[in-house]
């Protein structure tokens, strides 16, 4: 199957927030459109923690990509106009390095002996990819889910990288309950026996875990309206039913059950433990200026310098709800940018941002149309 992925080598050694480094890593990335002459279109994209960087099918691959309908030409993230960029997340293991790769100073995986991962790490990584492409300044930065708050990041440690922002259904500090899911996830996945301290193979896998992992994350990716207008109570027929004490009945049992099958063998166990912790440790709030009691998550968005900004977010969205998307854009406003808040009533709940394009298109084709 042909690969668009192209691979950046970062600097070696790669230091990480929290201590340890990385010799020879890299990131993996995709690219869409052409850079200007002048190098001032480019918009690049984080994503959020399980995603690769096949946003988009090209004449390289044509797959299908995890946001097919929002990117590619005469699309709301416009390719004839626009040159588009997204990576893999420094951690993760769809190309860029993380814990499932060799380490090359031990000839072995990293496994847990991955340095702690911080998603300011993965801001700086990315910056260092831009940079190495040559782009002093983008023209826009998106970000959603976890990625937004890698852009946020990203946009905090390196003022004036950016002319403008997209900021996506995410947080500028993790919240108790989404920190109360992902430890839930992280305890599954670590309580399976076949983790065996992140020394797992294809024969003892942690199946289990991660299954109760990725179910837990689908339950809070959508909300409790789209599960009843989709699921309502409707049981399976007698014939889908497996004949064993408190086995799956209802059709949304079986739907989770399907949906983790094709998660589990597609994403190691150890980088969605890394990158769910870089998750919960994110807070912008550890880069204000110190102030009594503490820097607060206002003083340190002040420290951000964009011109425009576009925040996104969805009412029905639990795990990153509405109240942050208004923080995020009150804090920008108060640098001065001109920011657009977008509060859209998608059923979808945080997962919209992946399957409302008509909605989610429109606000961010607006949006880029005026840069």
């Amino acid at each position: 199957m042909p690969d668009a992925r192209r691979y950046f080598d970062l600097s070696s050694p790669f230091p990480m927030k929290r201590g340890g480094e990385l010799v020879g890593a890299r990131l993996a990335y995709e690219t869409w459109g052409t850079l200007s002459a002048a190098r001032d279109n480019a918009i690049f994209i984080l994503t959020g923690l399980s995603p690769s960087a096949h946003a988009a099918s090209n004449a390289n691959d044509p797959a299908l990509g995890w946001w097919e309908d929002m990117l590619g030409p005469g699309k709301p993230i416009d390719t004839d106009r626009w040159f588009v960029i997204c990576a893999n997340t420094l951690g993760s293991c769809k190309g860029s390095t993380g814990p499932a790769d060799i380490n090359p100073l031990t000839g072995e995986p990293y496994r847990l002996d991955f340095p702690e991962l911080a998603l300011e790490d993965v801001a700086n990584a990315s910056h260092e990819l831009v940079r190495g492409l040559g782009i002093d300044k983008l023209a826009c930065l998106v970000g959603n889910s976890m990625g937004g708050m890698s852009a946020l990041a990203y946009l905090v440690l390196h003022p004036g990288s950016a002319r403008a922002h997209i900021s996506i259904s995410t947080a500028p500090q993790a919240q108790p309950f989404a920190i109360a899911i992902r430890s839930l996830q992280r305890e599954a996945i670590r309580l399976d026996s076949n983790w065996n301290n992140g020394h797992y193979n294809d024969a003892h896998y942690p199946e289990a875990g991660m299954s109760i992992a990725r179910k837990l994350g689908v339950i809070t990716y959508r909300s409790a309206m789209e599960w009843d207008g989709r699921f309502a109570r409707i049981r399976l027929d007698s014939e889908q039913r497996e004949e064993e004490p408190f086995a799956v009945e209802f059709q949304v049992e079986s739907y989770l059950a399907a949906h983790a099958r094709r998660f589990v063998r597609s994403f190691d166990p150890n980088s969605y433990l890394y990158l769910s912790r870089a998750s919960d440790w994110f807070d912008i709030a550890e880069h204000a200026p110190k102030e009594p009691g503490g820097g607060s998550v206002e003083a340190a968005l002040k420290r951000i310098d964009v011109e425009r900004a576009l925040v996104i977010g969805v009412e029905t969205d639990i795990l990153f709800p509405l109240a942050q998307q208004e923080q995020i854009a009150e804090g920008l406003r108060g640098t001065g940018a001109e920011v657009d808040f977008v509060a859209l009533d998608s059923p979808q709940g945080h997962d919209a941002f992946l399957v409302d394009i008509p909605r989610f298109g429109a606000a961010i084709a607006r949006f880029l149309a005026a840069l």
